[in-house]
């Protein structure tokens, strides 16, 4: 296969979508690992162990910077390429629906393992689904992706408002605090307690992403695909006004959101949730803006360069997270679940990325893919692929695209 030299604008406007990617790694993280530490997460209340005022800041926190953000952002760029890939399969292969079906296919058995045996919170099934209908609208014009979006969101909005309008109880808190405990024992049981807890929470999950992460994950899968459409991530650089805009914007609407609805009791509320959907979004959407127009600065370009490789192999690291944390929280390893005040959760989130990011870069040095991209490539493609770069040069080329980005680096 003919390869060409790499130009710097390929480079960037890969590490531009790689290291958002990275980027909304670090933040679904910090959101997830409370779910380990504590039982009482899965039920919408802080553990009652830690009540001090470093504890409730820290909980603070990260509803108000983190929670009901990132997913968004990740979501959106599932959208963007999985558009992407569609149409570069579509261009090489016209039978390119069997290969997605499969990867489809693929994506929800993984996230069903992962949903039993290490986290019942699994986003990856919801992902697989929704890849379904991705894959039967992916045809539609970016405005009605637009219009869709804004009224899937709409819908779960007006659907919570009218909860807490209706004064229906979101929250039992004495019913809460004894299911905490109750999870919180199971999870530090032995692997059979463990599991046996997580498919126990299964039904929940499934209730919880129905009325509200699948159809909000559905429209920022739609705004992905506006989004490749009119290629926003191809050049940046041409869209700096939008960004601006959208920071301007974006900051002030989703802080105040973000104020009231920890003021309201967060994700405890009917209220609360309708608020953070209705303006998670636009805070999602300025910490975006802001990193792509950081990874265009001197100092940025060394965040991006650091961020890109675990955004590379993305499925890899979210797996890995949810596998580091159970076992450190729950009883398939060491069980501290329950004992981690909120300042050492926070702690042992940070080790966890650092550590991702220093082994995803050694990682992508030597290898094509992440290993469970690896095997997702597989089950696409009906064919095992490359392990490992044949050699260094090869691991700096761009090649013609592959269908993960418009080109990529190997």
């Amino acid at each position: 296969m003919a390869r060409t030299p790499p130009s710097s604008d390929a480079f960037d406007r890969i590490l531009d979508v790689d290291a958002l990617r990275g980027f909304a790694l670090f933040g679904i993280l910090l959101v997830n690992i409370w779910y380990f530490a504590s039982g009482y997460a899965f039920h919408r209340i802080p553990d009652p162990a830690y009540s001090s005022r470093l504890d409730h800041g820290i909980h603070d926190s990260v509803a108000l910077l983190f929670e009901m953000k990132f997913y968004l952002l990740f979501s959106f760029l599932f959208g963007y390429s999985f558009t992407l890939q569609l149409d570069a399969a579509r261009r090489r292969d016209t039978a390119f629906r069997p290969r997605f079906l499969r990867r489809l296919a693929g994506l929800f058995v993984l996230g069903g393992l992962h949903a039993v045996l290490l986290f019942h919170g699994d986003i990856l099934t919801t992902y697989a689904v929704l890849g379904l209908v991705l894959l039967a609208v992916h045809r539609i014009r970016p405005r009605t992706a637009m219009i869709l979006t804004g009224l899937l969101v709409g819908v779960v909005v007006l659907f919570f408002g009218s909860m807490a309008l209706a004064e229906v109880p979101s929250v039992d808190q004495s019913g809460a605090l004894m299911a905490g405990k109750s999870v919180t024992a199971a999870l530090a049981g032995g692997p059979a307690s463990v599991i046996a807890q997580n498919v126990r929470s299964i039904p929940h999950m499934i209730v919880g992403t129905a009325k509200l992460q699948g159809p909000v994950a559905l429209a920022m899968f739609l705004l992905g695909l506006a989004a490749s459409r009119r290629r926003i991530l191809v050049d940046v650089s041409a869209h700096t006004r939008g960004l601006r805009l959208i920071q301007r914007v974006g900051y002030p609407v989703g802080l105040a959101g973000a104020f009231v609805v920890v003021a309201v009791g967060g994700r405890t509320t009917d209220e609360g949730l309708a608020l953070a959907t209705l303006t998670g979004t636009a805070l999602a959407a300025a910490y975006a803006a802001t990193m792509l127009r950081l990874f265009h600065t001197p100092t940025g370009r060394h965040i991006s360069a650091a961020l890109a490789p675990a955004g590379r192999m993305a499925l890899t690291n979210y797996l890995s997270q949810s596998l580091i944390c159970a076992l450190i929280f729950t009883g398939l390893g060491l069980g501290l679940i329950g004992q981690v005040p909120p300042a050492g959760v926070l702690a042992i989130a940070l080790g966890i990325f650092a550590a991702q990011l220093v082994l995803s870069a050694l990682w992508m040095r030597t290898h094509r893919y992440g290993p469970v991209e690896w095997i997702l490539r597989a089950v696409t493609n009906a064919e095992w692929p490359a392990w490992r770069h044949n050699s260094y040069a090869e691991a700096t080329v761009v090649e013609p695209d592959d269908g993960q980005h418009p080109t990529r680096t190997r």
